[in-house]
């Protein structure tokens, strides 16, 4: 059965979360979360988060057994992107695009991965 947790509007580039998505995707939850939780980028603080709370939406069905979970699926999406201005010389402007991501975690039972 599967179990999903989505975290919308996060302030960091989808690109940056795909990077690390790779490096837990198909482990189980407590090997994710102990990987990540030794990874210096700002990805990782956000992927534990989404997992953790994957794994509380689990604990509230009574079929699931928490200690089976593994992570079946990772999905950065693109959200909506901010678009600031940055003074360069001779009086013109540059665009800066902060971009934003909605990250999707899909947790499974082990049996049926």
């Amino acid at each position: 059965m599967e179990v999903k947790a989505s975290a919308k509007y996060m302030r960091i580039s989808p690109r940056k979360v795909h990077k690390l998505s790779g490096a837990v995707k198909g482990k189980r939850v407590e090997t994710a979360l102990n990987t990540l939780k030794f990874m210096p980028q700002k990805a990782a603080g956000i992927l534990e988060k989404v997992i953790r709370s994957a794994v509380a939406n689990a604990d509230q069905n009574s079929e699931i057994d928490i200690d089976l979970l593994v992570v079946r699926n990772i999905v950065a999406d693109q959200g909506p992107t901010l678009k600031r201005w940055r003074a360069r010389a001779r009086g013109r402007a540059t665009r800066i695009l902060k971009r934003t991501s909605h990250i999707t975690v899909i947790l499974d039972e082990e049996a049926s991965v």
